[in-house]
């Protein structure tokens, strides 16, 4: 059963109305006036779906990052790479089912792939946790990353995740201390990192993996320090304000983008990546094949400065500035031109305000 979003109700009915005509217990076969009404049928359906994904606001554009049948880190790993071996547990307490990390073969050769995994079905999901990684499973990419790093080959991850999970068993064995880390160890790597947000990116559960060269972003994903429910419950004590939140935060990948925080987007098929999941692969393959070519002409001393100065870099187009530039400054010894200056400029404001003064004068006495 497909799941369908709140502003895609018109498209469910007429994709309902089409499998009904595609029904394949009609014996008798379609008739050339049900074959031409499908093909109407799915014009239409193709063009809803067109103007709808190109006028999403922030807070639709969250609602098909979580949507619940888009490509998960399983299906893209078991789809983008050969041979992956699935490596297991931190080698301090456990295994987190919420990550899956291994080496595979990309185009021949070795990578180490590391994915957020939100599971496919209610059974699964419980079993992933949601994708919420706890301190066993930040450990584990610690070590696997230092590995690749070891032996010179390249990390991948797939980013989806509402953030780092916020039990009390978590934080009783680190939890911060394991993202920190986690961050602190990408940051240190002389190997490529290329991190894709595929969904949700959230907080510091994100960016332990994302600290990456080269940060790509799906068109439909979202990257934010929290979530715009959680935003707008500290901000206004409001969850339903959660448009107003998502607003302000510029979490999508075009602002993102245009802040310079991402490097790349990648466009999904009309309609997100949930419909047109051979499509999203296939352009996800291209843009790491492009990004791999490119970090093979670099030294590894080259990559980890690429990488320092990339994230050192963030912001520093727009400085902040505590006055403006045309602040008047009073120099010494010149106090006297200041005051001189500043009358003859706000000779008409003085001249009203001293009126005003002494008619309240005249009035009181």
């Amino acid at each position: 059963m497909k799941n369908y979003l709140e502003f895609e109700r018109n498209i469910k009915e007429l994709e309902e109305e089409l499998e009904k005509l595609k029904d394949p217990f009609n014996k008798g076969g379609l008739s050339q006036v049900e074959t031409e009404k499908i093909s109407t049928i799915q014009s239409q359906i193709d063009e809803k779906l067109k103007i709808s994904y190109a006028n999403l606001n922030e807070w639709q554009i969250t609602q098909v990052a979580r949507h619940e049948e888009r490509p998960k880190a399983k299906f893209i790993i078991e789809n983008l790479f050969t041979n992956f071996i699935n490596l297991s547990g931190d080698r301090r307490f456990s295994e987190d089912e919420a990550v899956l990390a291994g080496f595979a073969q990309f185009e021949g050769k070795s990578v180490l792939v590391i994915g957020q995994e939100k599971g496919e079905d209610l059974e699964n999901r419980l079993k992933r946790n949601f994708g919420m990684m706890r301190p066993e499973g930040y450990r584990k990419c610690i070590r696997l990353m230092k590995m690749a790093d070891k032996f010179n080959i390249p990390v991948i991850t797939f980013i989806d995740t509402p953030g780092a999970y916020p039990g009390i068993g978590a934080e009783q064995r680190g939890q911060a201390e394991a993202i920190a880390s986690s961050i602190e160890c990408c940051m240190s790597l002389k190997v490529p990192i290329i991190a894709f947000i595929s969904g949700e990116g959230g907080s510091g559960g994100a960016i332990a993996l994302a600290s990456a060269n080269k940060v790509l972003m799906f068109e439909n994903a979202i990257y934010s320090v929290i979530s715009p429910e959680g935003c707008a419950s500290i901000l206004w004590r409001d969850p339903s304000k959660s448009l107003e939140a998502a607003k302000a935060m510029k979490l999508t990948a075009n602002e993102l983008l245009r802040m310079q925080i991402v490097d790349e987007v990648i466009k999904e098929p009309i309609g997100g990546a949930h419909r047109g999941k051979e499509e999203i692969i296939s352009s996800t393959k291209q843009v790491l094949k492009k990004y791999l070519e490119e970090f093979k002409e670099h030294s590894r001393e080259r990559i980890f400065q690429q990488r320092r100065e990339k994230f050192l870099n963030i912001g520093k187009q727009k400085s902040f500035k505590t006055f403006t530039d045309k602040a008047y400054w009073v120099k010494k010894g010149n106090i006297l031109d200041f005051f001189k200056k500043n009358l003859i400029k706000y000779k008409k404001t003085l001249l009203i305000a001293f009126i005003l003064i002494l008619a309240g004068l005249l009035y009181l006495f």
